[in-house]
């Protein structure tokens, strides 16, 4: 990944996490790559990865199941009227 220096890191990767969960690459009620994988995936520390995982739940976009991981949740369908 290509680092925007103005931007915080744990902003970088929540933005493509968010992306990957609006546009359908994580998929409701899937779960989120764990803690140690984004670190892996995005060269980050465990704290940022936290983070970023913490922004998601906040958002209401995932959810947390204690001692399984995180989950995408169920987003709302847009209206038709």
């Amino acid at each position: 990944m290509r680092w925007e220096p103005d931007v915080p890191r744990w902003r970088q990767v929540y933005d493509v996490m968010r992306e990957r969960i609006v546009d359908g690459t994580y998929a409701p009620e899937q779960q989120l790559p764990s803690v140690v994988a984004i670190c892996g995936e995005f060269g980050i520390s465990q704290m940022t990865a936290r983070r970023v995982l913490k922004e998601l739940r906040q958002e209401g976009l995932a959810y947390m199941q204690p001692g399984l991981g995180t989950f995408v949740t169920e987003l709302p369908q847009p209206s038709d009227s």
